[in-house]
Parts: structure tokens; sequence; C-alpha cells
């Protein structure tokens, strides 16, 4: 049988609307299994898809209406206009936390100028975090951590993809990094607590690593013990920034607050106008 493109598309996004899941994903398996771009993609709507083509979509599309998130299934997810690999080791990278890289290089620029400075990304995961910034601030000395060296393999290959130098350590949030002193600290830790489970999408509970999104305390056992252990490895000026669940910024700042009660503290919004991020700048 042959099947055109846009006829593919229109039954697979159907069949993905049907089940609540997201449709769109079905134009981006679509644009990977024919190797093409959106805007190619969309300009050949009426050619047929080869036989190898039809199965290949088909069998994976199969694969999206289990709840599958598409990134994971084509390997790959674009961050700060890079390419990074995904698997099931590591949670997908999200454009909340582009604003986060996005917000760190502005106040960045203002701290330090141009200067060479040492930046620790905490729980990497991805790399997306590390690699962008150090793509961003060649200059910049970037170290990663994360306690899943199956993450840190991710990480290393997205950072050899972006052709970047970044140095990874396995361990514990702080523990690799103690034994030295940083201008700039990121970190997006699991915040989410064990009870938002049931209002969270299965796509995201089903297939994402429980390990990084999920929290005691109520989300905040990481910030805890972040925020505890940074007052002994940060230089003057410094720069913090974390990423947080959209009800915590009051609870986290307060924590800055205990630790830092000298220095700047800001809560800033993400673009859809929820508390996503706190940066703290520290100078004296």
């Amino acid at each position: 049988m042959t099947e055109k493109i846009y006829e593919a598309l229109n039954r697979a996004s159907s069949l993905l609307a049907e089940k609540d899941l997201d449709a769109n994903a079905a134009r981006l398996l679509l644009a990977f299994i024919t190797n093409r771009t959106d805007a190619n993609l969309l300009a050949n709507m009426r050619e047929p898809l080869s036989d190898e083509e039809r199965i290949a979509f088909w069998q994976k599309t199969n694969e999206l209406l289990s709840g599958k998130p598409v990134q994971y299934i084509i390997g790959t997810e674009y961050f700060y206009g890079l390419p990074f690999t995904v698997n099931e080791h590591v949670l997908i990278p999200r454009p909340e936390t582009e604003e986060l890289v996005y917000g760190a290089m502005q106040r960045c620029q203002k701290i330090f100028n141009e200067q060479s400075v040492k930046l620790a990304d905490v729980g990497t995961g991805s790399g997306a975090i590390a690699v962008s910034l150090k793509k961003e601030w060649p200059v910049a000395h970037v170290t990663a951590t994360d306690i899943s060296e199956q993450a840190l393999e991710v990480a290393q290959r997205n950072a050899m993809t972006n052709e970047v130098e970044v140095r990874f350590l396995q361990g514990d949030m702080t523990e690799p990094i103690a034994n030295e002193k940083w201008d700039v600290v990121l970190s997006n830790p699991p915040y989410i607590a064990y009870h938002e489970a049931q209002q969270m999408s299965s796509t995201v509970l089903d297939h994402e690593p429980h390990g990084a999104l999920f929290a005691d305390d109520n989300g905040l056992f990481y910030y805890r013990k972040l925020i505890k252990s940074l007052p002994a490895l940060m230089n003057i000026p410094s720069l913090i920034g974390v990423e947080i669940g959209y009800l915590q910024g009051v609870e986290v700042e307060a924590l800055f607050k205990e630790s830092f009660p000298t220095a700047k503290t800001e809560i800033v919004k993400d673009i859809n106008g929820k508390d996503r991020m706190i940066f703290c700048e520290i100078h004296e």
C-alpha cells in the first residue's frame, strides 16, 4: 500500500489526540523517520512514504501511543539551540530550564564581565545546563556532577557532540566539588513532592527517571542539602541559581536567606508567569 505524508500524519495525530497524547509528536517522529526538516516535511506533504518509512513510522507510532515520549523514541531533544541525546536515564530538558541558563548568563555578564570563572552544574542529568553554558561562555571552567553513572555517560556524549570541554564528576550533589571554591553554582534538582504524582502526565510518570523528578520533604530535600553545603564553597563575588517548583519560591528563598543573610536573593518567574528560578548573588 502507499501512504502520503499528510495521510500518515493526519491519521497518527488523530490517534494520539484520541488518547489525550501530544498530537505534535507525530510530526516530530515523521520528520525523524524520513530524515527531513520540519519545513521540508510541510513542503512535501503529498509525497508518498517509502515502504520502509511507512513501516518504521507506524512501528514507532505504536510506541507513542503507549505514552512513550517522542524524545526518547528519536533519542534527541534540542535545548538552547543545541542537540542533546536523551534516554531513560535522564530527564528530557525543558524550556523552563533554558530560562535558568539565560538568566544565569545575564547575571554573570554583569558580575564577572567577560572574565573566566569556575562554574558547577550540580545534578547535571543530560548535561544540558553545563554544556549550554560552556558553549555560550567558552572561557568558563565548567564542572558537572551527578550521582548516576548512566546519566554522566549521556552528559559526556552531549559534551562531545556539541564540542565543548566539561569536567564530569560522579557523586551526590556537591560532594565531588566540596574541596574547591566556585564563582557560579547552578542546579535543577529533583523538586516534585511525591503526593504531586497523581496530577502528573503518565507520559512523564511512566517513562522519565523518578530519581530525577521526586524529592522528600515536600520536594525541598535537595534544596536543603544543596544550600546548606554552599556557604563554604562560594567565592566572593559569586552567583547561585536554581530551578524551583512554581509553589516553592517562598520556602526556597528562606533557605537561601538563612545560609546567605547578606546576599541579594531574587525569585524569577518563567515565561508562563510562574515562579521558576531563584538567583542568589553573593557580594560580601
